[in-house]
């Protein structure tokens, strides 16, 4: 194994950058990711009155594609650390994609129901590629920049698809709408199979520079082979792997909030109206893209500097993240609306700080060519999280009358995120497959 080292400054300057197109191509399919989990909830009125499908159908509905998104996202990562990401990444945005355009097809309950389980079975894959390009095409000090820059981009697509969609649906009308988010993921999947090579070594437009400044500084070379040195499931063996699981639960927990029931909270508790809402709403999610992308451009320049070790950048963030984001907890008690409403843009900015980190570990820990396996792992049990936040925050609500106690409840779970990533979280360096 060559030690990491830093290639001369000329060598620099002469480098192609060629990785950072591949990440731009990264942040556009998790933007796309967003927009196309979020047309159904948009086009629900409109559906549910034209295919006549009551309220408790529909909650089936939209709750089908979080199972099987949940469910694959294991088996997913396999794949793609199997087959590649080129195929993983490429054949998981084609299948979200047709099956969001052909959910303009519906005809009733069941045809709904198997497309949105047929959106959560393609979009289970993002992720988890994502997360295994990372560790293939980018240096390890540039792992948490390119990290935070992709999942950014989900803050970025629930941020527009609302107004985007309710835009489309009064223009085309909700079924064409289906069908043009759709397309718009198919056309990203072309684009993708034609620039995308499973390896740096062999994209046509990168030079030997920037091979050399990328494979140089790796302490893994992922890619190099196939070979996955363990079983997906040995994996839990690892006590950093429970701790990622375990954290990126509790961030989740919170993360989930806003895109389900603060609209409901800003209404009803807060008494705004629907335009208002609509704006104030994105609010955070603007405020959580812009800090997960700082977050992650200043852990990796921390790394950088050798003025913190690895491990103790990522506890920081990480823990910083989570502290910033209990002031969900301190909304619930803030009397001023605006008030309120900016504490929980400093706590969505939190989840996405510390989100930064979340999705550098697993390149930072996963044996040789299990990237893809380990974020699928870690991103199912969070997803839990994202599964029981909204049903847990909807008891406490109908039981209290009020949000206060469910967003208390929120901040209790962030906090026993901020002493697993303190305690359970252990030195951050690669596993080492016993032989």
């Amino acid at each position: 194994m060559r030690d990491v080292v830093t290639p001369p400054a000329d060598s620099l300057v002469k480098s192609t950058n060629v990785r950072w197109i591949v990440g731009g191509l990264m942040w556009l399919a998790i933007a796309v990711n967003y927009i196309d989990r979020t047309v159904l909830s948009a086009a629900a009125p409109h559906l549910s009155r034209e295919l006549s499908i009551p309220a408790d159908q529909m909650g089936f509905i939209l709750s089908a594609f979080f199972w099987s998104y949940a469910l694959l996202q294991i088996p997913a990562g396999w794949f793609a650390d199997r087959f590649g990401q080129k195929i993983g990444l490429g054949a998981s945005v084609a299948l979200w994609s047709i099956a969001t355009s052909a959910t303009g097809l519906a005809a009733g309950f069941y045809s709904l129901f198997a497309m949105r389980l047929g959106l959560g079975i393609g979009e289970a894959g993002a992720y988890p590629s994502n997360a295994g390009i990372a560790s293939k095409w980018f240096p390890d000090r540039e792992r948490a920049t390119i990290s935070g820059l992709f999942d950014s981009a989900s803050k970025f697509g629930g941020a527009i698809a609302m107004p985007l969609i309710v835009w489309l649906i009064a223009l085309i009308d909700w079924r064409m709408t289906f069908v043009v988010i759709g397309a718009i993921g198919m056309v990203w999947a072309i684009v993708w199979w034609w620039f995308f090579t499973e390896t740096p070594e062999a994209h046509p437009m990168m030079n030997e520079s920037e091979v050399d400044y990328i494979r140089d500084n790796q302490i893994i070379k992922h890619g190099e082979d196939k070979a996955m040195p363990m079983r997906w499931y040995e994996l839990l063996r690892y006590r950093n792997i429970w701790a990622m699981c375990l954290g990126f639960f509790t961030i989740n927990y919170i993360s989930y909030f806003f895109i389900t029931w603060l609209p409901t909270y800003l209404v009803k508790q807060k008494g705004m109206g629907m335009m208002e809402m609509g704006f104030v709403a994105s609010l955070p999610l603007l405020c959580g893209l812009v800090a997960e992308i700082v977050a992650g451009l200043l852990s990796d320049r921390i790394v950088r500097s050798k003025r913190l070790s690895l491990t103790a950048t990522r506890k920081l963030f990480l823990i910083a993240g989570l502290t910033m984001a209990l002031c969900i907890g301190l909304a619930a008690i803030a009397e001023s609306v605006w008030f309120a409403v900016a504490l929980l843009c400093i706590a969505k900015a939190g989840t996405t700080v510390a989100a930064s980190q979340v999705w550098a570990l697993p390149g930072d820990v996963a044996p040789k060519n299990m990237t893809s396996v380990v974020a699928g792992l870690q991103n199912m049990v969070s997803n839990f999280g994202g599964v029981l936040g909204p049903i847990i925050t909807g008891f406490i609500v109908a039981q209290t009358g009020s949000f206060n106690a469910a967003l208390l409840f929120s901040a209790g779970v962030g906090f026993l995120g901020i002493l697993n990533y303190a305690l359970l979280l252990g030195k951050v360096r690669p596993i080492q497959a016993s032989i």
